[in-house]
């Protein structure tokens, strides 16, 4: 790969902004670095992958303090999804991670590509029929479903190197949980996401600590960002301009691979 300009440099950055802002006001966020460091750099999909992947580990350790400080994961019913979660992570990541080696450049487009374009559909999905009511406890959905969205999640986030609430979350709210406590549970299931797949690429050799780096401190920034949008604000504008944009990017996605 040859060295990126100051251009694609600043670009990667903000990728790595936008990407920690939805993770903790949306939860789908993650897939933004992945995007950027695609379509940006000359890395291939190991490396891509493995590069996104680095940056989770803090931005999931500092999610998961914060939404355990806001009090959604010391709900039993939040804790007890987020376990099964994190749980299943272990097994369905490295299986990601191996997928990945074997896959060619213009796959790792079409999937990253389809990625981009699911949790376009889901989000705007949730925002049409709602985020979940307020009964959170009651609506958690019975673990063996939890633990095969789990499995599931986590392959596809190994994959492509995300941390995973950009599908988790959708899906949670989908099926009846909390916005907030959606997105707190999944938190703890990027951490280990991110620790498991790091380990993946690193036994590959298929990590840029420097690219990881860029894209990963302003990432962590916007993850803080994020946690008082969810908290404070309607986010429905920023729903809308996240499904345009991944929707915009998806077909690019497939064709640059």
């Amino acid at each position: 790969m040859t060295d990126p300009n100051t251009l694609t440099l600043v670009l990667l950055a903000l990728f790595g902004l936008a990407g920690g802002i939805g993770i903790t006001a949306l939860g789908p966020g993650g897939v933004l670095p992945t995007i950027g460091l695609f379509a940006l750099t000359g890395l291939g999909p190991a490396e891509v992958a493995g590069t996104a992947i680095v940056t989770h580990i803090a931005t999931g350790a500092l999610a998961t303090a914060a939404y355990t400080r806001s009090g959604q994961l010391r709900e039993p019913a939040t804790r007890r999804t987020a376990l099964i979660l994190a749980g299943t992570a272990v097994i369905g990541t490295p299986l990601g991670v191996l997928i990945n080696t074997m896959v060619s450049k213009g796959a790792f487009g079409l999937v990253l590509g389809a990625c981009a374009a699911l949790v376009a559909v889901l989000v705007w999905y949730r925002e049409r029929h709602g985020d979940g009511d307020d009964n959170g406890a009651a609506r958690h959905p019975a673990a063996p479903w939890i633990a095969v969205l789990g499995f599931a999640v986590a392959a596809a986030s190994g994959i492509v190197g995300i941390g995973g609430p950009m599908l988790t979350v959708p899906l949670l709210v989908a099926a009846g949980v909390p916005m907030l406590e959606s997105l707190a549970a999944a938190q703890a299931q990027s951490v280990v996401i991110a620790s498991i797949g790091t380990l993946g690429y690193v036994a590959h050799g298929a990590v840029d600590w420097r690219l990881a780096a860029l894209v990963g401190v302003p990432e962590i920034a916007g993850v803080l960002i994020g946690w008082k949008i969810a908290r404070a604000l309607p986010t429905r504008t920023l729903k809308y301009a996240l499904v345009a944009a991944l929707l915009a990017v998806a077909p690019y996605l497939a064709l640059h691979g």
